[in-house]
């Protein structure tokens, strides 16, 4: 998990390899440029571009299962995107 130095506490280290999760934090007191930013900013952008779906933001399918759907989509959505603007 990728994260920035509001989680880099021993606390939240311990909770995510409690969980089975490799911590990759940025640790407090340490300067910047440790690259962990170009790596959170890919993430961010897809997540940026998947809830750009109004239907995704506003709730209106009562079902799980149809809901379910529509972020799947959205990610078909971007792929091909990306696929098609490369």
């Amino acid at each position: 998990m990728l994260g920035d130095r509001a989680y880099g506490s021993a606390a939240h280290r311990q909770l995510l390899r409690w969980s089975d999760i490799e911590p990759v934090l940025a640790r407090r007191g340490t300067g910047h440029g440790s690259g962990l930013g170009t790596q959170r900013y890919v993430v961010e952008q897809a997540l940026a571009a998947i809830h750009q779906n109004r239907r995704l933001k506003v709730r209106y399918d009562k079902r799980a299962d149809i809901h379910q759907a529509f972020p799947t989509l959205a990610c078909i959505k971007v792929c091909c995107n990306r696929i098609l603007n490369d």
